[in-house]
């Protein structure tokens, strides 16, 4: 009946006139979800505030959330006498080497676990996978100490080359091969394709959402990552922006303005990028085609 009076109105008007869309109502889960989300963003806002405060009312005790008056002399004292510049740029070398590497190695790797058949693959995945299981601390020397013999320490290539590849991230795209339809290949080879067309064509861009979810792992892990650029990285010119702002804060008095400032620049980057791609990572899921 419904669909005899859209086809009549179609015919007629020459236009698909169709219901409109009803809006989800509140839901129990919002009253649960929004005081969740409060407690993670009060920190960050009291943060930008603190970062653009006046330097005498950060030392009251307890600091007023909101400043009197909103000044950018932090952010000005910290452009100009620290190389916070410098420090952003090598941060962004890292993580993008680090997210293009994950995304071709582990991609290439979790498909070949995923997909063909070889002796020892099980085996040789559970080796991989188990590594996740080892303190990063026991590495670390091993790590210094093969480096070093390569000749990349207190190089820009100490604090990328470990983020080329990981576990996690084998481990990752392997299990969303396994959740694509072996199908969907047997298609595209019955087209004429082989395995590495299949894997570029076929498979690689139902992938977007693991790939997303992978940079976003990646790119945390990598920005974030402090230990080791402390140990494999003493020249100040190519300092990442963590192992920048520990060492601003360990050489002089605390400025909590300027430390708040150069907080806000360091996450600010991250939340951003995390915005971005949570967007592609809904509208990948929805364009995928894994529809039943």
């Amino acid at each position: 009946m419904a669909m005899d009076m859209l086809d009549t109105v179609t015919l007629t008007t020459g236009k698909s006139e169709r219901p409109p869309r009803r809006r989800k109502g509140m839901s129990g889960w919002h009253f649960v979800l929004a005081p969740v989300a409060l407690l993670f963003v009060i920190p960050f806002a009291q943060m930008v505030m603190a970062s653009l405060s006046p330097a005498d009312e950060l030392v009251k005790f307890p600091p007023p959330f909101i400043p009197s008056h909103f000044t950018l002399d932090g952010f000005i004292a910290l452009f100009t006498t620290t190389d916070v510049l410098v420090w952003l740029l090598n941060s962004t070398i890292v993580s993008i080497i680090a997210i293009v590497a994950h995304g071709i190695l582990c991609s290439l790797a979790g498909y070949g676990f995923a997909r063909l058949r070889f002796r020892g693959r099980n085996f040789g995945f559970f080796m991989i996978v188990a590594t996740i299981m080892i303190p990063t601390q026991l590495l670390m020397i091993p790590t210094y100490v093969m480096f070093s013999k390569l000749g990349v320490i207190n190089t820009l290539s100490a604090a990328f080359v470990p983020w080329l590849a990981s576990a996690f991230g084998i481990f990752l795209m392997r299990q969303f091969f396994l959740s694509i339809p072996a199908e969907i290949e047997e298609a595209a080879a019955l087209d004429g394709a082989n395995r590495l067309q299949t894997f570029l064509r076929v498979v690689l861009p139902l992938a977007k959402p693991a790939i997303a979810t992978l940079a976003i792992f990646t790119l945390l892990s990598s920005w974030n990552d402090l230990i080791w650029p402390l140990i494999a990285i003493n020249d100040d010119s190519i300092f990442t922006v963590q192992l920048g702002i520990a060492n601003f804060q360990s050489t002089r008095r605390t400025q909590w303005e300027l430390l708040m400032a150069a907080n806000v620049i360091a996450t600010a980057p991250l939340v951003l990028f995390f915005l971005f791609a949570q967007k592609q990572f809904v509208q990948t899921m929805t364009m995928s085609g894994m529809k039943g």
